[in-house]
């Protein structure tokens, strides 16, 4: 994993993140394989070598099967405290607004992701991250260009296969 350091010494790392619809209006989210099997948004880290755009259209590709087009910056989150532990470095994440281009997306990544669904924003699964929850309220409100610190909650209890 690729860490940067700020200039007070913290860690952080930079993932991406987009919100796309489907024609109702619901929100396309990821389930995690591993770990707290998280809802998320469709997403990943981004690598050394590409920019945030590209890395959320790569890591589109790889967890639906399909290409995306990019509209609009939601916001830039910093995903920050020590609800999950002290060494848990922040983490920014560009959310992108974006559109899938052809037929519905397929699990295609099942090493990282169990579960591909549309939920209405009214109505999202748990347990979901908080970076997801706070992105999608702010699509749902219509806001691009946000730029917000939002707190880690404390992590779920891991579900058993």
């Amino acid at each position: 994993m690729s860490y940067s350091t700020l200039s007070n010494g913290s860690k952080v790392t930079t993932a991406v993140a987009a919100v796309i619809e489907d024609a109702a209006g619901r929100v396309l989210l990821c389930r995690q394989a591993g770990g707290h099997q998280l809802w998320g948004l469709p997403g990943g880290k981004t690598r050394a070598d590409e920019s945030p755009v590209h890395a959320v259209i790569r890591d589109i590709r790889e967890e639906t099967g399909l290409e995306s087009e990019i509209v609009e910056l939601i916001g830039l989150y910093q995903l920050t405290g020590d609800a999950c532990g002290s060494t848990t470095p922040d983490l920014f994440v560009h959310v992108f607004r974006g559109r899938l281009d052809g037929g519905g997306p397929a699990l295609n990544a099942p090493g990282r992701i169990s579960q591909l669904s549309w939920h209405s924003a009214d109505a999202l699964p748990e347990p979901l991250t908080v970076t997801t929850r706070t992105a999608i309220a702010d699509a749902a409100a219509g806001r691009t260009g946000v730029i917000r610190e939002v707190q880690r909650d404390k992590e779920p209890d891991v579900i058993d296969a």
